[in-house]
């Protein structure tokens, strides 16, 4: 491991960057690590999403904004900023993760922002610190300017995106059913999501849920396997039928045009002890990607109906561990229009795009809030070994953010 990744104490914070300029904000977010936990790529709370968490509530107190912290687990919080403008007819939520992936097998310092070539490089320059510095200069323009007419805007930085996205979750939870939340916070008539689009705006993507099947069986010496049930053997029928049913899926489940087909994978198999114990376990993981109009809970009852009709095994389904929406199309496209008018006069025209990607925007969604994604950078670089961003595109970004909160 580097010695960038041992050293905290020589990691290059900048304590008080300029509150409007997206480039300075950026490398202050990257010198703070914020490596989601679940990830098991470092040790230790500091390497998390804590340092980065703080860091947030300080900039919103610079502004004089009021922001809460949820806890969405122990010790990981997200953070919600309120601008609150009189006589505002709407309200905008702009959403961006504070966590990114692991830093191990990067071939640049992950945590020191470097300037090169046009480029800003270092973990989350991507995904998705570019697109949340884009937004916190946006928020701290229109903090400063108060302008009539704009809508009132609450900033979202939201935690565990990477792995599980329950920091969304847990903050779409408080509009349930549209009401006003107990956090006292106004339902959004729209929510932008942050993610590199390179300046489009995604308006559909996939989702996802992911869970465990598991077979028993009974363990026996191997010299008499006779004497014991193979779990193992049980798993491998239904790995066949699972098989059969990917092909028969991506047939007859219709593709969105934007975002594709509907998937199954088999990712994972574990199974038994020793080579020479009959196995009394075993259990595979599933990825099943799920099109627009597909629920998680319909999918995974789907794939038990198909299994439980054509076999006589016995199997436990788990409950998913990441159980993603869907993103639809149908209830966003006034918001598509209206945002794409902005980025035409900031850029030049962009278009509508879909993704095979989850992103936050699944969770608001399904609180029936109208949802769109749109931030600077590329999806090819999210996550790479050498994540970089263009740095002119992070202005860019801002200035749309802005006018689309203003209005104008």
């Amino acid at each position: 491991m580097s010695t960038e990744l041992q050293d905290l104490a020589q990691l290059p914070v900048a304590s008080e960057p300029s509150r409007y300029d997206p480039v300075e904000i950026l490398c202050s977010l990257i010198a703070l690590p914020s490596v989601n936990p679940n990830s098991h790529d470092l040790a230790g709370p500091e390497y998390h999403e804590s340092r980065m968490t703080a860091w947030l509530g300080d900039f919103f107190e610079s502004l004089d904004v009021p922001c809460l912290f949820q806890e969405v687990h122990p010790g990981r919080h997200n953070v919600i900023a309120q601008l609150m403008i009189p006589g505002a007819t709407r309200t905008v939520l702009l959403d961006a993760h504070q966590d990114t992936v692991p830093v191990e097998g990067m071939i640049i310092p992950p945590f020191q922002p470097v300037i090169r070539n046009g480029r800003l490089y270092g973990r989350g320059a991507c995904d998705v610190k570019g697109g949340m510095a884009a937004m916190l200069s946006a928020f701290a323009q229109l903090a400063e300017e108060r302008p009539a007419g704009s809508a009132n805007v609450l900033m979202a930085c939201t935690v565990d995106e990477e792995y599980t996205a329950t920091g969304a979750q847990c903050l779409a939870d408080i509009w349930e059913q549209g009401s006003r939340s107990d956090l006292g916070l106004p339902v959004p008539d729209l929510c932008l999501v942050a993610e590199p689009t390179d300046l489009n705006v995604i308006v559909a993507h996939r989702g996802v849920v992911r869970w465990k099947i598991c077979t028993a069986g009974r363990a026996c010496h191997s010299s008499q396997p006779e004497n014991g049930v193979n779990a193992i053997y049980k798993m491998a029928r239904i790995l066949d039928c699972l098989e059969d049913y990917a092909r028969m899926l991506a047939k007859n489940v219709p593709h969105h045009p934007l975002c594709g087909g509907a998937a199954l994978s088999v990712g994972r198999i574990s199974g038994g002890i020793s080579v020479n114990i009959v196995p009394d376990q075993c259990e595979i993981e599933i990825d099943r990607r799920l099109v627009p109009g597909e629920t998680p809970s319909s999918a995974m009852q789907e794939i038990e109906t198909y299994l439980r009709s054509r076999l006589d095994v016995d199997f436990e389904m788990a409950p998913p561990w990441v159980a993603m929406e869907a993103l639809s199309d149908t209830h966003n496209s006034f918001w598509a229009d209206e945002l794409l008018q902005h980025i035409a006069h900031v850029t030049g025209p962009k278009q509508k795009q879909g993704a095979l990607y989850g992103t936050n925007a699944g969770r608001y969604a399904r609180q029936q809030i109208p949802s769109l994604i749109f931030g600077p950078g590329s999806i090819s670089q999210a996550h790479t070994v050498d994540e970089w961003i263009e740095i002119s595109q992070l202005s860019l970004a801002r200035d749309v953010y802005a006018r689309f909160c203003r209005g104008r």
